[in-house]
C-alpha cells in the first residue's frame, strides 16, 4: 500500500488541514456567545430576552447605562469528571447597545422558566407620532 502525501505539500494546504481539523464543528466555525439573546421591539418598548437556565436571580447583574444594557453573571462550574461538556460555565457578560433613549424609570426585568426578559420602554421623544393633515 502506498500513501501519497504530495497533495498536502502545496503551499498553504498543509496548514489548512490542521486549521480544519481543530475548527469547531458548530455554527460554521463561529463562536456562540453566551447567553444567547433576542432583541425585539414594538411601538412602545424594546425587549431583550436571554436564556440563562439554571441560574438564580442573585447570580445575574443588570446594569443600564446611558447607551447600553449590560447583562453579567457567573454560572458555577460543576465538579466531576466530564466525558462531554457543552453547557458553558464561568463568568459571562453581554452588552446590548441602545441607539435610542429609553425611559429609565419604567424599565423592568423578569426571570421565568430560565428566560430573563428585560422590557425597555421607549422615551417619549423617540416614540413615532402620527400627524394629521388638515385640509385648508
Amino acid at each position: 500500500m502506498v500513501l501519497d502525501f504530495n497533495t498536502l505539500y502545496y503551499p498553504g494546504r498543509f496548514e489548512r488541514l490542521f486549521e480544519d481539523f481543530f475548527k469547531p464543528q458548530y455554527g460554521e466555525g463561529r463562536r456562540i456567545a453566551f447567553p444567547p439573546l433576542n432583541v425585539s421591539e414594538d411601538e412602545g418598548n424594546y425587549y431583550v430576552r436571554s436564556e440563562i437556565p439554571g441560574l438564580a436571580l442573585d447570580a445575574v447583574d443588570l446594569t443600564l447605562t446611558e447607551k447600553s444594557l449590560v447583562i453579567r453573571g457567573e454560572r458555577p462550574t460543576e465538579q466531576g469528571k466530564y466525558y462531554r461538556q457543552e453547557r458553558p460555565a464561568g463568568f459571562f457578560q453581554r452588552v446590548v447597545v441602545l441607539t435610542v433613549p429609553v425611559d429609565r424609570d419604567k424599565v423592568r426585568a423578569t426571570l421565568a422558566d430560565g428566560v430573563l426578559t428585560v422590557v425597555l420602554p421607549k422615551a417619549e421623544g423617540s416614540v413615532p407620532r402620527k400627524i394629521s393633515i388638515d385640509v385648508a
